[in-house]
């Protein structure tokens, strides 16, 4: 009995490395998005920072260990066999929901699945127990710490609001000081607004957060305990922070021209990383820990585990500093070798970027709803203030004309953000809540953007869309955790020692697998039809050579699925035909995003090739045309083998062979064509397209000839027509797409005779 346990012990722990592994994917790069965002530093310099604050704040997370062992549910109604059911099932639930989630790319949140699952897993546990008993359901209240639960749930839900609207109303007051043209004010009122911020971090990053510390406790001299004396001089320390950050920065940026804001966003991801670590530590492993503490008060008692009570984790517990070091460096090594850490910084700027951007959410009706009445409020608001203040404040919210490259935003909103997160973050944690860490970041860089307006009319709809669906997997989260922690829970308890092994060994496998489809995915993103690793030799321009790029990679990509989705569908192999319309549709995503990227690359064009730029705006336009038509063409015919409807008569297969070996010697022209710069060969491809279109031709009145024959229905017939038809259109933008590269080629030549 007493291995069992001990197996399931290091089972937890085993679990829990797994859990910081998957869940610091997840969360951890939130507090990086404003130094990167902004480009505050070099990313070392950034990765370094955070690291040391994950390192440092996973010291102060030792009170927060409590929420696992009695913020949920009362163990004093639990025995020792139980409580391990429990803590069993939410580990195996966690794991399994956070790999999943990340590798499916579904916005979700560790605070919001741990609280769940404990409660889901106590609930079941408790029913059965109450029903053993003949007792009334009405009792659940004594094994349920409904209190302290409601009071973590409102204390996330609340985050996200105030996060919002904190972040919001600081980061206007902030924009209406600074402007966007804020380099000439911080030489005034930079040292005051870095004092501001400084105090604030240092305040609730160490006067609230050394309550949770393991060395808070510690007795100075005079025999006060370090807290007490840090509680007792709050005032002080403010006030001498305050005046000390204030004038060290004011010298330091008359002497060193010290980048004031960039000291606050490199502060603020440190305090960030403090906080997240102080917080969230517990999600990941609260529970083994819960579990190794409850182990050790059986272990050698002599009590079977059926009958020994756990009111002993009713008691205050100090986790061992060792413990949360182990834990923090896991977090450091994730952290910085996590490749998924890219992907979750990037819907978090998209969202929040003050320039164009490609968005990543469609819009809704709620989303355009709320876009509509907010368009009518402001216009009822600038009538109410008059034009004067309005036009006041619109100058304070103009943009500067000179940009830095390739920042999503600048260090004002980066510094908002990070103080702001913070702050509140900080507050949780001394109040022993954990609140989402992902979720109030999020949530202030969405308040600071709108507050920015980068909620544009072009783009609000797309974002608050964005805004919601991240909000909405929180609710799909809770959900799912505390259903499947229930199950498994009630499955365990009801099924016994062998259903543990089962639900070990489908955690197992589900990792194994979400390994193998995330492993695919990316290698999918990242890969081309063809990829091409040195430029053409014609070619110096970063658009030229992007612009060759994609012809290319569209003639490639549209030969090879046309011939396999003829093929396939000749020889009704209906997987060959779904996964060429897998290719089809992965094409016309790419052929999306380049048109969507076209304001984006004509701002490259260098100087001299301004007037050549609407060449490579044909291009995008005649590649996206040429997507549209292959799906038009692949698309019928997967719908209509996956109907089941009859395959096309020998006469008609024979004719769609001969027609796409046609067609795919055409396309193999045409990439040697342009891999060669051979434009002036066009006309020869031209004269290719329209021999193939005659011989379209020939084909539709065979066809004719058939439907009188009443050789084949009408089904077949429309098929046959569409077939036809969007291959003549295919063609007809193939060719117009290489007439554009030839004139984008061409002409600059002509213009700038560098190629």
């Amino acid at each position: 009995m007493e291995q069992y346990y001990l197996i399931l012990i290091v089972v937890l722990f085993a679990l829990a490395i797994s859990d910081l592994i998957v869940g610091v994917s997840n969360d951890a790069v939130n507090f990086l998005n404003s130094a990167i965002g902004s480009k505050a530093a070099p990313k070392w310099v950034i990765f370094l920072v955070a690291s040391l604050g994950v390192l440092i704040g996973a010291t102060f997370s030792s009170g927060m260990m409590e929420v696992a062992r009695k913020g949920i549910f009362h163990p004093d109604m639990f025995n020792f066999s139980e409580i391990m059911i429990i803590f069993m099932a939410v580990m195996i639930t966690d794991v399994i929901l956070l790999d999943t989630f990340n590798t499916l790319g579904l916005p979700t949140s560790t605070t919001v699945s741990i609280v769940f699952e404990l409660l889901g897993s106590a609930v079941a546990v408790s029913i059965v127990k109450i029903s053993r008993t003949g007792a009334s359901m009405a009792e659940l209240s004594q094994y349920i710490n409904s209190d302290k639960a409601l009071a973590i749930i409102s204390g996330i839900l609340l985050s996200v609001i105030v996060a919002f609207t904190v972040g919001s109303i600081i980061q206007w007051i902030s924009r209406v000081i600074f402007t966007f043209n804020y380099k000439s004010k911080l030489k005034y009122f930079g040292a005051i607004f870095g004092g501001l911020a400084l105090t604030a971090i240092t305040y609730f990053i160490l006067i609230k957060g050394i309550k949770g510390s393991t060395w808070a406790s510690h007795q100075l001299a005079s025999g006060i305990l370090l807290k007490d004396w840090v509680s007792a001089n709050s005032f002080n320390i403010m006030l001498l922070s305050f005046i000390t950050w204030s004038i060290v920065l004011q010298i330091c940026n008359w002497i060193f021209k010290l980048d004031i804001l960039k000291l606050i966003v490199i502060v603020g991801t440190f305090a960030l990383a403090m906080a997240f670590a102080g917080n969230d530590l517990v999600n990941f492993i609260g529970v083994p820990l819960a579990g190794f503490s409850s182990y050790n008060a059986w272990d050698g008692s002599g009590i079977a585990p059926e009958l020994f009570n756990m009111t002993i984790l009713k008691g205050k517990v100090t986790t061992p500093t060792y413990m949360l070091l182990i834990a923090g460096a896991v977090m450091i090594f994730t952290l910085i070798t996590s490749k998924k850490a890219r992907s979750v910084v990037a819907t978090s700027l998209d969202l929040s970027s003050q320039d164009e951007t490609e968005e990543r959410f469609d819009s809704s009706n709620f989303s355009r709803i709320i876009v509509r009445h907010t368009v009518k409020m402001n216009k009822f608001f600038i009538r109410l203030a008059g034009p004067r203040i309005i036009s006041s404040l619109e100058r304070r919210f103009e943009p500067t004309k000179e940009k830095e490259k390739d920042i999503a935003f600048d260090k004002i909103r980066a510094a908002v953000n990070l103080v702001v997160a913070s702050i509140l973050i900080s507050i949780g944690t001394s109040l022993k809540l954990p609140l989402s860490t992902t979720y109030v970041t999020f949530m202030v860089a969405m308040g600071t953007s709108f507050a920015d307006r980068a909620w544009g009319r072009d783009s609000a709809v797309y974002r608050i869309s964005g805004v919601f669906t991240v909000i909405g997997g929180w609710f799909m989260t809770a959900f799912i955790a505390f259903t499947i922690s229930a199950i498994i829970g009630f499955l365990i308890f009801i099924g016994g020692k062998f259903l543990v092994f089962v639900f070990i060994a489908t955690t197992i496998f589900v990792i194994y697998r979400t390994h193998l489809i995330h492993k695919n995915r990316v290698a999918s993103d990242t890969e081309t039809d063809e990829e091409l690793t040195e430029e053409p030799f014609y070619l110096t321009d970063k658009v030229l050579n992007k612009s060759y790029k994609h012809v290319i990679n569209g003639l490639i990509s549209v030969s090879k699925c046309y011939l396999q989705g003829i093929e396939n569908f000749l020889n009704e192999d209906r997987k060959g035909v779904k996964e060429t319309l897998q290719q089809v549709t992965k094409f016309n995503e790419k052929s999306k995003k380049i048109k969507n990227n076209l304001t984006k690359m004509v701002e490259k064009l260098q100087h001299d090739l301004v007037e050549t730029g609407h060449f490579y705006v044909q291009v995008t336009n005649y590649h996206r045309e040429m997507a549209h038509s292959l799906n038009f063409i692949i698309s019928p015919i997967f719908d209509h083998i996956n109907n089941n409807h009859r395959p096309f008569i020998p006469e008609q297969a024979e004719e769609m062979r001969d027609l796409s070996n046609r067609i795919d010697d055409f396309f193999n022209h045409c990439i040697h064509l342009v891999k060669e710069a051979q434009f002036d060969k066009i006309p020869e491809i031209i004269g290719e397209e329209q021999a193939i279109i005659a011989w379209i031709r020939e084909l539709e009145k065979a066809q004719i000839k058939r439907i009188k024959a009443t050789k084949v229905n009408t089904r077949n017939s429309m098929l046959y027509f569409n077939t036809l038809k969007e291959t003549k259109n295919m063609l007809l933008n193939s060719i117009n797409m290489l007439k554009a590269q030839r004139d984008f080629i061409t002409h600059t030549e002509t213009s700038t005779g560098k190629i």
